[in-house]
């Protein structure tokens, strides 16, 4: 799983500044990584275009969208128990219209019409710009299906509107679809082969974005160091390209400084990385501009060499780790972050220890970890027979999640004493006296609220940890 699922946000129904003239009400619910999250805010800003204000009250809505996962089962069943709450929404609102969209959708295609009968819409997640044609069709009482996967779409011409936003951080999506074909990841098959955007486009969205306000933007596809423009195409396609074309593509550290050098005073992330594709270019870029937040999202999924082969990774553990050591040397004061898989198929006992072994040896900043979840249509389905006993996979989880537990709190703890600087997102979840925010490390810090307020760069004096959140207090606006 190479994009992070973020819990807290699961099924939220966007909403915007609703325009007088648009007369038909949009509900959307997003689930899944913020690649969906970012999808969800392209289908609106086309939608506004086509008489649809977004709603959060469902009982109002004329047309449901769901933006959906494939990533795990979990989701999906998610997903399928809301198509029946919409169903009995629906025998009050007869004309209301429903769809689902992004991966699930790539996924069943034609099956969810046929197994979900209050479907009316299944759009796949390069099929968004056909919509209004789309809605046309389910007005006049016909199903209607687009799971077409482009070589071309990148929806770099699509404004993406705002949605739920503090207004202070965004996303900008830099490429598409995913050309890596770890076998346990359903991807490739649901969002296509890998694309990038132009990145005049993604300089126009990020300059936008600053005058709006917003302080921080995270680039963001299935995997950005891959990230490769030559004019357009399927990355997979560079061979072919002209020579003029090579000579004048454009890689991701060299978007990086683009965007970095676009907007000094601009904080900049990205999500997510892969061992295979990161360059010492990219960090050496990050080193050389302060606005680069020194933090690396580097899922590893396992430990052991002969788990990575049967996960199609194309790196080895050794290559990992000599790659950590460059990251550390290059920038020592950068955090690291994992993704990890627990029982794959055919790991045994020694496999599991080799993925200790190498928690023990990185020592993450923090992490995300999951079960092995089979899913339909991966190759690992198709070839590879789910054996691990659960409960052995939930023991090896407890494991994986108990020590990087451990280095949380050593790691969070390196921070005491120092001053740092903080974005102020929003007030602290356990109380109303306090901002918070983020550090360019990533950790979340909490402080007393003060004269601060939301979207302030302010350093803040580290006095005391948690293992995943930094409390102190503000010593002034930062510079």
């Amino acid at each position: 799983m190479e994009k992070t699922i973020d819990k807290k946000i699961q099924g939220t129904a966007l909403q915007l500044e609703n325009t007088t003239k648009n007369k038909r009400n949009l509900y959307i619910e997003s689930y899944g990584c913020a690649m969906n999250f970012s999808d969800s805010e392209i289908v609106a800003s086309i939608l506004a275009n086509e008489g649809f204000n977004t709603t959060q009250n469902l009982a109002e809505a004329d047309l449901v969208l769901v933006n959906t996962c494939s990533i795990r089962e979990k989701a999906e069943l998610t997903v399928r128990k809301r198509l029946e709450k919409f169903n009995a929404v629906k025998k009050d609102r007869p004309h209301m219209k429903v769809g689902v969209l992004g991966c699930m959708a790539e996924r069943l295609k034609s099956k969810l019409l046929e197994e979900e009968k209050i479907v009316d819409m299944v759009v796949g997640p390069d099929a968004y710009k056909d919509l209004p044609n789309l809605i046309q069709e389910v007005d006049q009482g016909r199903d209607a299906v687009n799971v077409i996967l482009s070589k071309e779409e990148t929806y770099g011409d699509i404004s993406p509107v705002r949605l739920n936003t503090n207004g202070i951080t965004a996303f900008v999506s830099i490429t598409r679809g995913c050309d890596n074909m770890c076998t346990f990841c359903v991807v490739p098959f649901t969002r296509g082969r890998e694309r990038s955007r132009d990145p005049q486009s993604i300089l126009a969205e990020v300059n936008e974005l600053w005058s709006k306000g917003f302080k921080e933007i995270t680039l963001l596809g299935q995997n950005v160091d891959s990230y490769l423009w030559y004019g357009g195409g399927l990355k997979k396609d560079f061979v072919k390209a002209t020579e003029m074309q090579k000579a004048t593509a454009v890689g991701f550290s060299q978007l990086l400084e683009m965007v970095a050098v676009a907007q000094p005073k601009m904080r900049i992330r990205f999500s997510t990385s892969n061992p295979q594709d990161m360059t010492l270019d990219v960090i050496r870029t990050m080193a050389k501009h302060d606005n680069i937040c020194n933090h690396i999202h580097l899922p590893v999924q396992s430990g052991s060499n002969r788990i990575l082969k049967e996960m199609n990774r194309l790196h080895t553990i050794e290559e990992y780790f000599e790659l950590i050591d460059n990251i550390r040397e290059i920038l020592p004061d950068c955090s690291i972050s994992q993704d990890m898989i627990a029982g794959f198929p055919t790991e045994t006992e020694e496999d599991h220890k080799a993925t200790l072994a190498a928690l023990e040896r990185v020592v993450y900043d923090f992490g995300y970890m999951y079960l092995y979840s089979e899913r339909p249509g991966t190759m690992a389905e198709r070839k590879l027979k789910d054996d691990v006993p659960e409960e052995t996979k939930q023991r090896r989880l407890s494991e994986i999640v108990a020590l990087q537990r451990e280095h949380c709190k050593i790691r969070t703890e390196r921070h005491l004493g120092k001053i740092q600087e903080v974005l102020i997102e929003k007030t602290s979840k356990k109380s109303e006296a306090q901002w918070m925010g983020r550090n360019a490390q990533n950790t979340v810090v909490v402080f007393p609220k003060e004269n601060y307020k939301v979207g302030d760069f302010v350093n803040v004096r580290i006095k005391d940890c948690t293992s995943a959140t930094l409390i102190g207090e503000a010593v002034g606006i930062a510079p």
